[in-house]
């Protein structure tokens, strides 16, 4: 491992070591290594046949029109990448999906970007990180 000297405005040291409290982390060099590789993960995507596993959670109307039937089906074709979905009723017409994808990144967030795409999805969010192969 490499040292190196950074120079921070006050400002940004005290938010760093409020992070460093609240994440338990054991000082500021791990905290900032954490988010310099959370911000270089998403500022660089993946090659498009890198491996990867991403979580997809979206917050959907569950009034819309053949709109669960429509994301079921999506799932179902694209059975080889869902490894797993989470469904949570949050009142009588909103439902929350937290999915767990794996596979060659291209392919991830192709069917990330699909289901997102539907009428009735109101907000979603996918993070992408490498992972091994599978075997």
């Amino acid at each position: 491992m490499q040292r190196i000297t950074i120079t921070l405005d006050e400002e940004l040291l005290e938010v760093i070591d409020r992070r460093v409290a609240e994440h338990g982390y054991q000082g500021r060099s791990e905290a900032i290594r954490d988010l310099l590789r959370n911000g270089l993960l998403e500022s660089e995507p993946l090659a498009e046949a890198a491996p990867c596993v991403a979580v997809v959670s979206y917050l959907y109307d569950h009034d819309t029109r053949e709109l669960p039937k429509r994301l079921n089906q999506t799932f179902h074709a694209h059975h080889d990448l869902t490894r797993s979905t989470l469904h949570v009723h949050l009142d009588a017409g909103h439902c929350l999906e937290v999915s767990v994808l794996q596979g060659a990144s291209g392919e991830v967030v192709e069917l990330s970007r699909q289901l997102m795409a539907e009428r009735g999805v109101e907000h979603g969010h996918v993070q992408v990180m490498p992972a091994p192969e599978r075997h």
